[in-house]
């Protein structure tokens, strides 16, 4: 991978950047691959990336209808975090928490981590003892967690408005230190580098447009740039999935809503962590640019649109007003919306499917960023040797049948 002086970046700045390299080859789809990756997010660049390192399997297309990073990875609040409540989304968590402090360092490219900490508000009695039952759970499987007093919340984050005579009083917090943040379109573009340098192929505006089977095998995918023939195929398509999966003739568990978030004005920096609300449907963090980061509950309709209703950003920021007094008279720069598929478990689907060679990765909810390098990790390992990751294989699709469910709607942190 080319490096570059102090001189010569400062010259190749001078010149208008003219002679970069592109950071990762623009390619044209072949005929056939070993595996077709739909969907260039963070997730499915991650899987792509691990598939050529970890299994040397290196004959791999990414295929995204738009725009590299384009979809959810680019319309997020960049939070991570692993303080889930079951055993197995601890693991699968905390597995991308230790994979994301190393990440920078992996792909040789600023990810920019931050592990500022993460603090969960809670506003009433039944609040604080969810709360504690997360601390003492995530401390069994060893997840950093602490419980904190409302003044030492305050301590932690003076912004924060403790005044017990609020609608929604703070009586304490779950705080996870070794949370933080990342760039979003830093985590897409460093994994989109180090898989093309590795040989994979990574083709925008490229849309599958159908799914050929063979029996119940899949044996290409029909796209927008021509039929290309395949031994597999894994679909990480977030908000999509449903409609993706269909072209095989599978029904997947899913819903997708809008989920909506906002930037204020930026100001100096003021924020030194990220603060959530379950109880509220809010949660708060300050970008490197000085923006005001804040996030929302999902809409409560299906729909694939990116936009949702005001009434939801206008009830998101009363509450932030209500917990941060000094940022009501901020100005909101601009607001967004991501498309998520949600499971009845609120829990993720990662693994093989009823059709032979087509593997899926989806159900994230509103949580899908932080999971971004564990997902990709343990997702690469399932389709790779076809044989799930054992993180992964509590989260195969059967347990819809089964009824072995993983419900961790208590620890999502925004309604959904």
């Amino acid at each position: 991978m080319q490096r570059y002086s102090f001189s010569s970046l400062l010259r190749h700045t001078l010149e208008g950047h003219r002679g970069w390299q592109p950071a990762w080859q623009k390619a044209e789809p072949k005929d056939r691959y070993d595996v077709v990756v739909v969907g260039a997010g963070g997730h499915g660049l991650a899987t792509a990336y691990y598939l050529a390192k970890e299994h040397g399997i290196r004959n791999v297309a990414v295929l995204e209808k738009g725009w590299l990073g384009g979809g959810n990875t680019g319309r997020n609040t960049t939070i991570i975090r692993s303080n889930y409540l079951y055993d197995e989304s601890a693991a699968l968590y905390d597995h991308a928490v230790q994979l994301w402090e190393g990440l920078s360092q992996e792909l040789n490219y600023n990810v920019m981590f931050s592990q500022r900490g993460v603090m969960m508000l809670a506003h009433s009695e039944h609040d604080s003892k969810v709360a504690k039952r997360h601390v003492h759970a995530n401390r069994l499987n060893g997840v950093d967690n602490e419980w904190l007093e409302p003044k030492e919340a305050k301590a932690f984050c003076p912004p924060l408005n403790i005044d017990p005579a609020i609608r929604y009083p703070v009586v304490g917090a779950a705080l996870q230190r070794r949370g933080g943040t990342a760039r979003h379109d830093a985590v897409a573009w460093g994994y989109a580098r180090a898989a093309s340098a590795l040989g994979v192929d990574i083709v925008e505006q490229c849309a599958v447009e159908g799914m050929e089977l063979a029996g119940d095998r899949v044996v290409a995918v029909r796209t927008s740039k021509g039929r290309i023939a395949c031994d597999r195929v894994a679909v990480v398509t977030a908000g999509h999935t449903s409609h993706v999966m269909a072209m095989a003739g599978l029904r997947m568990p899913l819903e997708s809503v809008p989920l909506q978030a906002l930037v204020s004005e930026p100001v100096k920096p003021i924020f030194p962590c990220v603060v959530m609300s379950n109880t509220v449907h809010a949660y708060i963090s300050q970008s490197d640019k000085g923006e005001l980061v804040i996030g929302a509950g999902t809409d409560q309709y299906v729909s694939y649109s990116q936009r949702g209703g005001f009434p939801v950003i206008e009830h998101t920021l009363e509450a932030i007003v209500e917990l941060f007094p000094i940022f009501s008279r901020m100005r909101m720069l601009r607001t967004w919306g991501g498309i998520v598929d949600v499971t009845p478990d609120r829990s993720p689907i990662i693994g093989r499917t009823p059709v032979r060679g087509l593997y899926v990765n989806a159900g994230w909810g509103t949580g899908g960023f932080k999971a971004t390098p564990g997902s990709g990790h343990v997702f690469a390992h399932t389709v790779a040797h076809d044989d799930p990751h054992p993180i992964a294989a509590p989260f195969a699709l059967e347990r819809f049948t089964t009824g072995r469910l993983i419900d961790e709607a208590a620890a999502a942190a925004v309604a959904h």
